[in-house]
C-alpha cells in the first residue's frame, strides 16, 4: 500500500534531468545552430557517439511484461513500474542513466528488430522480465548481431549473485562447491543460468528440476535449453520427482514458486544443508520454516530477511564495468570473477551474512572492475 500511495503521489520512480542550464546564452550551442557541429562528428565518425552523446552513459531496459517478478505475464503496462524502479535502480547505485522501455509485442523475432533498431541510442541492452525459453534465443541473437553489450539479467544477474552466496555458505558450512551435491528447483531463465554458471565455477553434482520432475537425457518434453543443460548435469541419472533429486543434498536452489519446499523434504536432507528460496514475492519455504527442519542457512530474494540475494548486487557493477571499458560482450568469465569478487567483500560470512548489502558503496566499483 505505501508502494501504491507513493506512485500516485510521485507519478513514476524517475525523470530527465539535463546536465547544463538552458539560458539565452546555451541555448544555440546545445541546439541550433551549435548542435550541428556535434552532429556532424558524430555522422562521419560513429564511434564519437560512444563519447559526445547520451549513449556514453545509457542504458535500455526492455521487457515485454511476459514474466514480472512473480506476477507473471501481465503486459508492458503492468511491466512499466518494475523497468522504472530498475533504472532507479542503476542511477542510484552506478550512475547509469537508464531507460525503461516495454514493447507490445511477445513476438520474438519482432522484439529482435526492434532493440536493433533502438541500439544505436544506448552504451547497453538490459533485457528483463521475458519468459523462457523465448528469451534466450532473444538474448543470445542480439548478443551476436549487436556491438554493445546485451544481458538479460533474470538469468545472468542471478546466477552471478547466487554463486556469490553459494561461494560464502560452503565456506560457513565447511564444505566445497566441488562437492556439494546442489539441487535447483526451476529451471526457467534464472534456473537454467544458475546452473551453467555454476558448471563453470567447478560445481560437479548439479541436478535441475522442471514442473514436471528432474530434468535429464532420458526426457523428450524438454526444450534445447534443458536438453543441453541435461548432458552436462545430473551425472548420476536420476529421474522422478523433485524429492528423490533433493534426498541427500547439501545445496538446494528454488527459482520456482511460493510455498513448494516441504519441512519433510528440508529434513531429507544431509547435515548442514543450505537452502536458497528465491521466489518473489513468496519464496518456497518461509526462513523459519526452513531453519525449523535442520537448515543451516537460508536465503530469499527479499530484504526483510537475512541474506537477500539480489539482482541489484549484480547488474549495476556490471553494466557500469561495461560501459567504463567499452565492453561489447559479457563473457562467461567476466561473470565468474564478477561472483567471486562479490563474494570476496565478506571477509567473515555467517550463517546471517553471506553476502554484502546493495548500499555498500564497494560492490559496484569492485564488480565493475572485472568487467574489461
Amino acid at each position: 500500500m505505501e508502494a501504491l500511495k507513493l506512485a500516485q503521489k510521485i507519478g513514476g520512480h524517475i525523470e530527465i534531468k539535463g546536465k547544463v542550464r538552458l539560458s539565452k546564452k546555451t541555448l544555440p550551442i546545445l541546439y541550433t545552430p551549435g548542435v550541428a557541429k556535434v552532429a556532424l562528428a558524430v555522422a562521419a565518425d560513429k564511434s564519437l557517439a560512444s563519447r559526445l552523446t547520451f549513449k556514453k552513459n545509457s542504458v535500455a531496459i526492455i521487457s515485454d511484461g511476459s514474466a514480472v517478478l512473480g506476477l507473471g505475464n501481465i503486459g508492458p503496462e503492468g511491466a512499466l513500474p518494475v523497468m522504472e524502479g530498475k533504472a532507479l535502480l542503476f542511477k542510484a547505485l552506478a550512475d547509469i542513466d537508464a531507460v525503461p522501455l516495454v514493447l507490445a509485442t511477445q513476438d520474438t523475432e519482432e522484439i529482435i528488430k526492434i532493440v536493433k533498431a533502438l541500439a544505436p541510442t544506448f552504451g547497453g541492452i538490459n533485457l528483463e522480465d521475458i519468459s523462457a525459453p523465448r528469451c534466450f534465443e532473444i538474448e543470445e541473437r542480439l548478443i551476436d548481431e549487436l556491438d554493445i553489450p546485451v544481458m538479460h539479467d533474470d538469468q545472468h544477474g542471478t546466477a552471478v549473485v547466487v554463486l556469490a552466496a553459494l561461494l560464502n555458505a560452503l565456506r560457513v558450512v565447511g564444505k566445497h562447491l566441488d562437492k556439494a551435491k546442489i539441487v535447483i528447483v526451476g529451471a526457467g531463465a534464472a534456473g537454467c543460468a544458475v546452473a551453467l554458471l555454476l558448471l563453470n565455477a567447478g560445481a560437479g553434482d548439479i541436478i535441475l528440476v522442471d514442473s514436471r520432475g528432474i530434468v535429464s537425457c532420458g526426457r523428450l518434453d524438454l526444450n534445447a535449453p534443458k536438453r543441453e543443460l541435461a548432458e552436462k548435469t545430473n551425472q548420476r541419472k536420476i529421474a522422478g520427482p523433485m524429492k528423490e533429486a533433493v534426498i541427500g543434498a547439501d545445496v538446494l536452489i528454488g527459482v520456482s514458486k511460493a510455498n513448494l519446499f516441504s519441512l519433510e523434504l528440508i529434513k531429507s536432507m544431509t547435515k548442514d544443508p543450505i537452502v536458497f528460496a528465491l521466489a518473489n514475492p513468496t519464496p518456497e519455504i518461509m526462513p523459519n520454516l526452513a531453519r525449523q527442519a535442520g537448515a543451516a542457512i537460508v536465503a530469499t530474494g527479499r530484504s526483510d530477511f537475512p541474506n537477500q540475494i539480489n539482482n541489484v548486487l549484480g547488474f549495476p557493477g556490471i553494466f557500469r564495468g561495461a560501459l567504463n571499458n567499452h565492453v561489447k560482450k559479457i563473457t562467461m568469465e567476466m561473470k565468474l570473477a564478477a561472483a567471486k569478487k562479490l563474494a570476496g567483500l565478506v571477509k567473515r560470512p555467517n550463517i546471517k551474512n553471506i553476502l554484502p548489502s546493495p548500499f555498500d558503496k564497494r560492490v559496484v566499483k569492485t564488480i565493475a572492475k572485472v568487467i574489461c
